[in-house]
């Protein structure tokens, strides 16, 4: 069975290489490897293309954002499982995938797949900041202010056929109303493994300013409205008490 992984960069020279070679490490045999690339100018072009046919496809072209990168990746994987992996992130070791794809192959019924997460320093993969542990899921999982680490998140192919791709009216927040629709609106069977997926480093868009953390909780809110779901009123507090508690681990 093939897994399809997905990176996405623009102007990321600094860390894309680690995230290559996470990939290429991986032991799992049958790996397709998909680079979306914003039209960078900093190199990172050249440095993808030092890989040569280590890497499955290589698209460079605009785009409108990192969502819409996704989804030009999503639409050009031929496996029938999708990961992705964002050019600041390694997966843990090099048994990832295929400790992923054990699992779809012991249950031929799973349709989603996830993991725990780390922060870590930017320069330093081995210091860790915060430690995102996330617990199978349940009824009120969103409810409880809980979501899977995206990046540690893994799909069949079929699952996104059925319920389409990230909605790019989102800026910051797609990847949590997609989450929203998988695990709330259909019921697809999901597993947790109480393992180490993925290295994140830290920063991000979201995180990149108090108001686009401001921005980001109000896309999430407008994520359970648009789905028609109501979210609960103590919803961001509980939200900012799990991450806290990260921290804290």
């Amino acid at each position: 069975m093939k897994i399809s992984i997905i990176t996405v960069v623009y102007n990321n020279h600094k860390t894309i290489e680690t995230a290559i070679q996470s990939v290429l490490g991986q032991r799992y045999p049958n790996v397709e490897y998909i680079i979306i690339d914003g039209k960078s100018t900093d190199g990172t072009i050249d440095l993808i293309h030092r890989y040569g046919r280590s890497i499955s496809k290589v698209i460079s072209e605009p785009d409108q954002g990192i969502y819409d990168a996704m989804n030009k990746g999503i639409q050009q994987c031929t496996g029938e499982v999708i990961g992705i992996l964002n050019s600041d992130d390694v997966y843990a070791d090099e048994n990832v995938l295929s400790a992923v794809m054990n699992a779809f192959a012991e249950d031929q019924h799973l349709d989603l797949l996830y993991g725990d997460l780390v922060y870590v320093k930017n320069n330093d993969l081995n210091h860790v900041v915060r430690k995102w542990t996330s617990k199978s899921f349940y009824p009120k999982f969103f409810e409880d202010g809980h979501v899977p680490p995206h990046p540690s998140l893994f799909i069949k192919r079929a699952v996104y056929d059925q319920v389409g791709l990230f909605n790019l009216e989102m800026r910051l927040a797609a990847d949590y109303e997609f989450m929203l629709r998988l695990f709330k609106l259909h019921a697809y069977k999901s597993k947790y493994l109480n393992r180490l997926f993925v290295k994140m480093r830290l920063g991000g868009a979201t995180n990149a300013s108090i108001k686009n953390i401001i921005n980001g909780n109000l896309e999430i809110l407008r994520a359970w409205k648009i789905n028609h779901l109501k979210a609960p009123f103590l919803l961001m507090p509980r939200r900012i008490a799990k991450r806290l508690i990260q921290f804290a681990k």
